[in-house]
């Protein structure tokens, strides 16, 4: 059941693992499937270095487990997963990990400014990676946190915890995110160092103007 999903899933998470996004067992990933609505979930307690296509979890939005090939358990945490796909139907996966960077603003509970135009690009709408507040993980509380945090932009920090990527298109577009989420973090902790004071940072408004150049045309 899923088995692409499963597959694309699978390459993900050992990829997050290899960059350094997530180690060991930390981190959890899932995909939504458009014309079942039930989700692809990658399992807990597994070191993803040791994980296959096989022990990727299906479920429906209402916490059931429909497959479980290996009989592991998904993730204690995906309620939270699962809160965000009620509250945005049109998202297609998500991505959690708990890089360095980006897990110690969340610490800080300091939410990340846009510094950089590339921001433009990570589904924000007040010019910031916002921060929901801590709950412990794993709880209805944490999810509806995230929840509310995931209606301001796609990507944010849980507070004392890590970072969350949203996307509605596929797992590797909320694989980058979440990539440049800790990209952004890294850049924003070298610019306080250097500077010591708080950098400017671009305006919702500007954030929004960009588009394509016109300017540059193809042949019929």
């Amino acid at each position: 059941m899923l088995e692409s999903f499963k597959k694309d899933l699978c390459a993900i998470a050992k990829r997050a693992q290899i960059d350094g996004l997530c180690k060991h067992k930390s981190g959890n990933f899932s995909i939504r499937d458009d014309q079942t609505g039930l989700l692809a979930v990658s399992p807990t307690s597994l070191n993803r270095e040791e994980m296959s296509p096989r022990d990727i979890v299906i479920m429906d939005l209402d916490a059931r487990v429909i497959e479980n090939e290996t009989g592991l358990r998904p993730t204690s945490e995906v309620l939270m997963h699962i809160e965000i796909y009620k509250a945005r139907p049109e998202t297609r996966a998500i991505v959690h990990t708990h890089s360095p960077y980006a897990t110690s603003f969340a610490v800080l509970g300091k939410p990340i400014p846009a510094i950089v135009y590339e921001v433009a690009n990570l589904g924000l709408s007040r010019g910031r990676i916002p921060v929901a507040p801590y709950a412990r993980p794993g709880t209805p509380e944490l999810a509806q946190y995230v929840r509310e945090a995931a209606a301001e932009a796609d990507c944010i920090l849980l507070e004392k915890h890590g970072a969350v990527a949203i996307d509605d298109r596929n797992i590797y577009e909320a694989f980058l995110k979440a990539a440049y989420i800790e990209e952004l973090a890294e850049l924003y902790h070298h610019v306080l160092t250097a500077g010591g004071a708080e950098p400017d940072c671009f305006e919702q408004d500007e954030l929004r103007r960009w588009e394509y150049p016109k300017q540059i045309k193809f042949a019929d």
